[in-house]
């Protein structure tokens, strides 16, 4: 099993999406690359990410970040949907070197029509969500979420 971190706006939607597709084992939301290691500090430079641990044998890093691309807006500098701020912000953070070359790999393969805003850097810092904020959508499916309902449970079986 092997871990890699998705932002792609509000992580709501993104961990929703992310717990239903093949290979993934489990997914927790969580803030990456922040400065603090709470929740009840000041915003302090965090993307909202969902923590994704998934079996390489089922499903690769590219695979993964095309999936992300399914849900994002890639051109978009810190905002998907409604979301707006630097918090919204899209990246790929991992500890493990090659998942940030597949995932920039896929990135400059990707056919691109603008510049991408998907940022991809090591994982400095990470901090789980309160519970509050685990698998929101599974819990209360009314609940604002930028990708589209149709969307969001493609993978979901």
């Amino acid at each position: 099993m092997q871990e890699i971190y998705f932002a792609g706006g509000c992580l709501w939607g993104v961990q929703e999406f992310f717990r239903h597709l093949p290979g993934v084992i489990s997914t927790q939301a969580g803030r990456a690359n922040g400065t603090s290691n709470t929740t009840s500090s000041e915003y302090d430079g965090y993307a909202e990410c969902v923590k994704t641990q998934f079996d390489p044998n089922l499903v690769s890093v590219e695979v993964l970040v095309g999936y992300l691309f399914e849900i994002i807006d890639p051109y978009s500098a810190n905002q998907q949907g409604e979301d707006v701020g630097y918090k919204y912000r899209t990246g790929v953070y991992s500890l493990d070197e090659q998942h940030l070359s597949q995932a920039t790999e896929f990135i400059k393969q990707y056919n691109a029509t603008g510049t991408i805003a998907v940022e991809v850097k090591p994982l400095t810092n990470y901090v789980k969500s309160d519970e509050e904020h685990q698998d929101r959508l599974t819990r209360f499916p009314n609940d604002y979420c930028h990708i589209p309902l149709d969307l969001l449970h493609k993978y979901r079986q």
